[in-house]
């Protein structure tokens, strides 16, 4: 079974055949939403919108744990997250997509780890190469099978939100050797890794970071939305495509 976390502009999976929906209790509290369960080209699929029904859960309050508890239950081969993001780097224009393969944690607040009993020692994961490369390398291969254009690699730089960030905090995030920036890639990804998934993420970029491009003064939420609607298309067929050599 392959898993699909739909970020901003994916609330619902439009391609995927319904079978049933499913709500889950974990031992960290509800996810954001039921688990949607159905096939794709044939193939098991459980989907996840992690803003929730509507959009409604902003990153911040998230409830992060709960989210990959519920889909590391139905045992996934692959988790693969959708995120919209904004581009730092010159190169990476509105409607771009990215699969990263480093990231930058500077949310705070947040709960971060299922490590947090005291009645268990003290448990370290290696986060050295904080994406699965079997799984990039699987969403790489649909990309190309696609005729999609992708960026390989690329450095996420995770921030609190919900507020968008000031041109000063972009410039450091530059600094700083982050490419893309958005508001859910953490602790999403360590998560994922402490329960042993194999988790990629698909960044699409919606907007200039604040200060750059045509967002020097100010970023229009307006221009992202229309971004967004347009970009999801060519993410749900670089997703067909996975499914298709998923199954072979």
């Amino acid at each position: 079974m392959l898993a699909i976390i739909g970020g901003s502009g994916m609330n619902q999976l439009s391609c995927l055949e319904i079978s049933h929906q499913q709500n889950i209790k974990t031992p960290y509290g509800e996810p954001s939403g039921p688990l949607t369960f159905g096939k794709m080209n044939n193939q098991d699929i459980v989907f996840l919108a992690r803003h929730g029904h509507g959009h409604s859960i902003p990153p911040h309050a998230i409830n992060y744990r709960a989210n990959l508890w519920a889909l590391h239950a139905q045992k996934p081969t692959h988790v693969i997250a959708v995120a919209a993001v904004g581009g730092i780097r010159a190169d990476l224009t509105p409607g771009r997509m990215v699969i990263p393969n480093q990231l930058i944690d500077y949310t705070y607040g947040r709960a971060f780890t299922y490590f947090d009993d005291a009645s268990h020692p003290v448990t370290h994961i290696d986060f050295t190469h904080p994406y699965s490369q079997m799984t990039r390398e699987m969403l790489l291969n649909a990309v190309r099978n696609a005729n999609a254009t992708i960026i390989d690699g690329g450095v996420y730089a995770a921030v609190q939100g919900p507020r968008l960030e000031t041109a000063a905090e972009i410039n450091r995030l530059e600094r700083d050797g982050a490419d893309i920036v958005g508001m859910t890639g953490m602790p999403e990804t360590a998560l994922a890794r402490e329960l042993g998934l194999n988790y990629a993420t698909i960044g699409v970029v919606v907007n200039a970071a604040a200060g750059r491009g045509t967002n020097i003064n100010a970023v229009s939420l307006e221009e992202i939305h229309v971004v967004l609607d347009k970009a999801m298309v060519d993410v749900r067929n670089v997703l067909k495509h996975m499914v298709v050599d998923y199954g072979d």
